[in-house]
């Protein structure tokens, strides 16, 4: 095995501290959304929709967070890969271990997006549903204002 420099050790430590806290942000912020999608599920049953609007908000943000997070992870995964391809320390299992929590976490916001989906369109079938089967009252019956009135032909003017 070669021996390798100390500048180069340093680069290899930054790039490891660097990509741990990059996955970890990231594993925050899919609790975050995890979090989120719940709560929202809760909106959803209690048809509740200035909270669901609420958390449908916040929902966008922490997606482009994540989006954010996601597009300096690729790099720097692609990074670490290079610099540590015979690292069997404990810091790698550490972040193989991360890595594993971040694909089970962003399975389960996965699930938890599908049901919220589901819960959505069930409840908006309902909605369209009674929208169908509403009476109008008043549908029959013509306009007190579209009724034929007399109108005078002759204006009589005096001086």
């Amino acid at each position: 095995m070669a021996e390798i420099s100390q500048k180069e050790l340093n680069e290899r430590v930054a790039i490891l501290r660097r990509f741990r806290t990059l996955l970890e942000q990231q594993r925050g912020k899919f609790k975050e959304y995890l979090d989120l999608l719940e709560k929202q599920q809760k909106s959803i049953s209690e048809e509740n929709p200035e909270s669901l609007i609420a958390h449908t908000e916040l929902e966008q943000q922490v997606v482009k967070n994540i989006a954010s997070l996601q597009k300096v992870i690729v790099p720097m995964s692609n990074m670490y890969k290079s610099v540590s391809a015979n690292n069997n320390d404990k810091e790698a299992q550490s972040i193989l271990q991360l890595q594993n929590e971040l694909t089970d976490l962003q399975e389960k916001v996965l699930k938890q997006n599908e049901i919220n989906r589901d819960l959505l369109r069930v409840h908006i079938e309902s909605i369209r549903t009674q929208i169908q089967n509403f009476k109008n009252p008043y549908r029959n019956a013509r306009s007190v204002y579209a009724q034929p009135q007399k109108v005078a032909s002759l204006v009589e003017v005096e001086a």
